[in-house]
């Protein structure tokens, strides 16, 4: 359980600091929508940062941030929807088991499954995005995000 508490910090970090950089090159290919959806993304997230940190605080553990690989940045955001969604695919099954490791902490519990809602969440509104697309067409729902 903590162990996956530091790896949350780790990673939502990084993926913090993606969404907000996708964020800015939505926004500068005037999709203001997506953009704005997306900054709002990335400081829920450093809000998520933050109670993982607090909590480990509270546990009395020494709290890092890890280094971490490259990841994909994309001008194009029908790629960036498919990439993100299947973060949110992998990342839901992975959460799944650190909350079920936590159930005995009850704190820890009540903030990761919060946490996995708030993924799950995200999850389904990407999909829904995809689906949107299929259905009205790429166009069309670039239109919409501007």
């Amino acid at each position: 359980m903590i162990a996956g508490l530091q790896t949350i910090i780790t990673d939502l970090a990084q993926q913090a600091d993606g969404h907000q950089l996708q964020s800015r090159i939505f926004a500068n290919l005037g999709l203001t929508k997506l953009a704005d959806k997306y900054a709002e993304h990335a400081e829920e997230e450093r809000g998520w940062v933050t109670k993982c940190i607090d909590r480990l605080l509270d546990l009395g553990c020494e709290v890092r941030l890890g280094a971490k690989e490259d990841k994909p940045v994309c001008k194009n955001p029908v790629d960036w929807l498919k990439y993100d969604l299947q973060v949110s695919v992998d990342g839901l099954a992975w959460l799944k088991d650190i909350t079920e490791a936590a159930r005995e902490d009850f704190t820890t519990f009540e903030i990761l499954k919060a946490y996995y809602q708030d993924e799950e969440e995200d999850m389904y509104w990407a999909q829904g995005q995809l689906e949107m697309i299929e259905c009205i067409g790429v166009q069309n729902w670039l239109l919409r995000q501007m």
